[in-house]
């Protein structure tokens, strides 16, 4: 699953092989990585290159955070259908734990495993008007469970 995760967000994210300012102006660099402060990369300037290696271990670390925080939220993540897992685990990487806590309707839903209407209230939300592209692919792959 994660290889088709990690395809799924280089489409969502892309993968940018330097230091650049996010739309909100934080430095970023990989695959949507945000640079924390105490990184080597938080030191570096906009332009500055990132090498493949460390895309490739800020991008584990930070799966293994967003696999941790879906855990957190749905303790039966392991056994959702494989296209549910990937749709969280998007929303999850895009959005962070705090602002996904937020989906009380969609995560109860998932939990219910009532998948229209988890698409329904993905639908209904802010996020899907900040990042349509993403959400309106991930809200068709939702209602497409069974």
């Amino acid at each position: 699953m994660i290889e088709q995760l990690k395809k799924e967000l280089e489409i969502d994210e892309g993968c940018v092989k330097k230091i650049y300012l996010d739309h909100l102006g934080y430095k970023t660099c990989g695959i949507g990585h945000l640079c924390k402060e105490g990184e080597p990369e938080w030191r570096l300037n906009v332009g500055d290159p990132v090498s493949d290696e460390r895309i490739a271990e800020l991008f584990a670390a930070d799966i293994g955070w967003v696999i941790a925080d879906c855990k957190q939220v749905f303790p039966e993540f392991d056994t959702l259908p494989r296209e549910v897992k990937l749709v969280i685990s998007n929303m999850m990487f895009n959005m962070g734990l705090p602002k996904f806590l937020g989906f009380k309707h969609f995560i109860a839903a998932v939990h219910n495993k009532a998948w229209e209407r988890a698409a329904a209230e993905m639908a209904d939300s802010r996020w899907n008007e900040q990042v349509p592209a993403r959400s309106n692919r991930l809200i068709k792959r939702m209602e497409a469970v069974e």
